[in-house]
């Protein structure tokens, strides 16, 4: 059992910056990929952004040209850097771990609030 913890979460004004991060109890180079997901009230779960094990990476619509996802395999850790912040941003974001096509694992997740 793979324990995926958040952090860096908290209240930002829109046009501000957040950096999250996820840290894994196991290895994440032997994942097949790391994704950030995010759900506002209300709404369903959504894709973020996720990175493959070989570093491609793929975002969500809504977060292209503003977030950026990374991945330390020394520490593992993944990362999302949240620039340009939108009101609309506002959702609890989650980590998840794609081990395989049948087995993934999610974190608690980590509030994000964009409000002045």
């Amino acid at each position: 059992q793979v324990q995926l913890v958040e952090s860096g979460g908290g209240l930002v004004p829109p046009g501000g910056s957040l950096r999250l991060s996820c840290a894994a109890s196991g290895s994440i180079s032997r994942s097949s990929a790391m994704g950030w997901y995010r759900q506002a009230p209300g709404k369903q779960r959504e894709l973020v952004a996720v990175i493959t094990s070989g570093g491609m990476t793929n975002y969500g619509d809504s977060v292209k040209g503003r977030f950026t996802i990374s991945r330390d395999n020394a520490k593992n850790t993944v990362y999302l850097q949240m620039n340009s912040l939108k009101p609309e941003d506002t959702a609890v974001y989650y980590c998840k771990m794609i081990w395989s096509s049948i087995t993934s694992y999610w974190g608690q997740g980590t509030q994000v609030t964009v409000s002045s």
